[in-house]
């Protein structure tokens, strides 16, 4: 993956990769004054409410205390082991509404971000048990070529992608996650007085928010084809665009949290609520759907195209993205999928997090896809 010529470079995230855990790391962005040790990769299945998670409730304390953090959204997003073609997968921290959650990129090997495309296996919202609309950006996070520590297992059972003595390939939202800790590290670099919640804000209304309707994808290591929709649920407010960003000088005020999908049985229509924490103002707006505020309505950081009746729906039966196919589908939307009270994501296979599906996160880290 040619990195350079965008204008960022990848920064380390697979040194603390490890056989057992190869996706769904989370990074932190640290300002002046602020220390805060790495670990170990923390992530997984969500099995409760953010507000209930550890997880959540320790990203959620270091956001409050001034800390940028963004986190891998997952690799899940082939999943149809509940009948929702990868919906609903994104995994714990990303589930959190502060945190910025990053889906991957493909960069299709060209100087031009015209021609990138989606990773069919990063994974797609709304969260499971709050529908928090996630992922909040993407980044080229395929078949990147980072530093690697020698003595990683990864270069013993995998050696075929090591490009050079500390270089070394890899794939997976994990990879697109700390491109975008690095645009908010120049972000604050910028101005050091940016809040997590401003950084945040400005990362996603500045993303591109071009998109083809659907694209198709073919897993290098089975030959398996993957249609992928450009919905919000998908995208999230669009492709991390860093010059963009810096160039932008709106400030948010209040939280940036990311909204809440709300499905309407009557209509088979998913609007989007603020997700406001309480007493706080949302950045927004105060409206049931958003707001229409030039500087933060709901077109401004999401863009026109994800919309389906004007700017209220995000999904129904008229949308554009393969309304024969998803749309209004029961798969995704029934009362025993993402939006009901027996929904999956309880105490069987939340998220996917079978033997099958952890063996097919090692091959997309390892393998990517063209």
């Amino acid at each position: 993956m040619q990195i350079p010529h965008r204008g960022f470079h990848a920064l380390a995230a697979h040194d603390r990769l490890n056989d057992k855990q190869p996706d769904n790391l989370c990074d932190s962005v640290i300002p002046p004054g602020k220390t805060i040790r790495r670990g170990a990769p923390v992530y997984g299945p969500v099995y409760e409410p953010a507000a209930r998670d550890p997880l959540c409730k320790a990203v959620e304390q270091a956001w409050e205390a001034g800390i940028v953090v963004v986190v891998a959204a997952g690799n899940d997003g082939r999943d149809n082991s509940a009948g929702t073609n990868g919906y609903g997968t994104i995994t714990a921290p990303g589930n959190d509404p502060y945190v910025i959650t990053v889906g991957a990129m493909k960069d299709m090997h060209t100087a031009t971000r015209a021609d990138d495309l989606i990773a069919s296996y990063s994974s797609k919202g709304p969260t499971a048990i709050d529908h928090y609309v996630k992922p909040d950006i993407l980044a080229p996070g395929n078949l990147v070529i980072s530093t690697m520590n020698a003595g990683v297992g990864l270069l013993q059972h995998y050696p075929q992608n090591k490009v050079a003595n500390d270089e070394y390939i890899l794939s997976g939202t994990s990879m697109a996650t700390p491109i975008v800790s690095g645009a908010a590290v120049v972000l604050l670099q910028q101005n050091p007085s940016l809040t997590p919640d401003q950084v945040k804000a400005r990362l996603m209304k500045t993303a591109n928010k071009t998109f083809p309707t659907s694209s198709v994808a073919v897993d290098p290591a089975t030959n398996i084809a993957y249609t992928t929709y450009y919905d919000i649920f998908t995208v999230g407010a669009g492709y991390l665009d860093i010059a963009g960003a810096l160039k932008n000088t709106d400030l948010a005020t209040g939280t940036a949290l990311s909204p809440t999908a709300v499905y309407h049985p009557s209509t088979g229509e998913v609007t989007l609520q603020n997700t406001n924490p309480s007493g706080s103002t949302a950045v927004w707006g105060s409206t049931a759907v958003w707001g229409s505020t030039a500087v933060w309505g709901s077109t401004a950081v999401w863009g026109s195209s994800v919309w389906v009746n004007g700017s209220t729906a995000v999904w129904g039966s008229t949308a554009v993205w393969g309304s024969n196919v998803l749309a209004g589908s029961t798969a995704v939307w029934g009362s025993t999928a993402v939006w009901g009270s027996t929904a999956v994501w309880g105490s069987q296979t939340a998220n996917g997090q079978n033997s099958d599906v952890g063996s097919e996160s090692i091959d997309i880290a390892i393998n990517g896809e063209q």
